[in-house]
């Protein structure tokens, strides 16, 4: 998925100086942002006090929305470099080109994980025809220097991997989480977990204390750490944490996000990973103007253009504004 805004700002984030090492309880309210036409998103990474958790540097949730008369998603061919975007649904479906000449619809609770590497680019929409609901996470992963230029690859992944307990199920949806890990290649140590609880379920999922946590909740009524957390924000957990306490008042959704801290300074503009102005500036340039990016086809419209840079030079710098 794209970022869309035509004002796009520069985030900086990365670098350990700004790492809580201990457990903490801290609530991030969404950012209401318009994707397209038809699909609004609540976007809790970057956040105004957060940027990262572990290698995850942008998360959107959406929906549930009924688009049973509606176009649905509508994302127009658009570049990325030195990320990995994550793909998940939990209602409806969504159809991925890019141009390595992918083409695959994603469902729900199936992984869509598309490494950029040094340059790709992608559309993604709503099929047609398509299920009347549409509602999902959006998430991507910076990658280290070591390996942000590698070669562009998208994967498909079904049957993901459990961890499950009385009324727990735990999907690991990238990396490693109690001994299960996902088949979708990972360059940090990570994890993304998709979490079902049933009503009236109390659960202890056990963690990694050198990573750092976050839980997003999709939908229900659940308490994160004796935390509610309403469907649309997430709450931020820290490190130095064994087990996390969970329980649900309702069945419920919910996403674990964690890694160990990211030990590197990045700069992150509109749709572009990179460490320096000048290399977001050759990015831009490439996209408006070369062929480094390639070419998606099948999409029904023009690519995106993108916005203008901002007058003062891009730095990188903390975690946290």
């Amino acid at each position: 998925m794209s970022n869309l805004d035509r004002q796009a700002t520069p985030s900086v984030c990365g670098g350990r100086g700004f790492v809580v090492a201990e457990p903490v309880r801290e609530l991030l309210t969404p950012r209401h942002v318009q994707l397209g036409e038809s699909t609004e998103v609540r976007r809790l990474l970057p956040n105004l006090g957060r940027r990262m958790v572990g290698a995850w540097a942008f998360v959107d949730h959406y929906g549930p929305d009924d688009i049973a008369d509606e176009p649905g998603m509508q994302v127009p061919p658009h570049p990325h470099m030195g990320l990995q975007t994550v793909s998940w649904l939990h209602e409806g479906e969504v159809l991925h080109r890019d141009s390595l000449g992918s083409l695959q619809q994603i469902r729900p609770r199936e992984l869509g994980l598309m490494t950029s590497g040094r340059a790709i680019s992608h559309s993604e929409e709503s099929p047609k025809p398509h299920a009347r609901f549409l509602h999902g996470a959006q998430l991507w992963v910076a990658l280290p220097g070591s390996d942000r230029h590698v070669e562009p690859r998208f994967e498909h992944h079904t049957g993901l991997p459990a961890v499950t307990a009385p009324g727990l199920t735990a999907t690991v949806i990238l990396g490693e989480l109690d001994g299960a890990a996902s088949p979708g290649t990972a360059y940090t140590p990570i994890v993304g977990a998709d979490l079902t609880l049933t009503a009236g379920a109390e659960a202890r999922l056990p963690l990694d204390p050198d990573f750092e946590y976050a839980v997003l909740s999709m939908s229900g009524e659940a308490e994160i750490d004796g935390v509610p957390v309403l469907p649309g924000s997430m709450l931020y957990l820290g490190c130095g944490r064994t087990e996390l306490p969970l329980r649900a008042a309702s069945d419920a959704g919910l996403m674990l996000l964690g890694g160990e801290p990211f030990a590197e300074e990045i700069v992150m503009w509109w749709n572009f990973v990179g460490r320096s102005h000048e290399e977001i500036e050759q990015a831009r340039q490439d996209w408006m103007e070369g062929p480094r990016f390639g070419e998606v086809k099948g999409y029904d419209g023009g690519r995106l253009p993108a916005p203008e840079l901002p007058p003062v030079a891009l730095k990188p710098r903390g975690r946290v504004r």
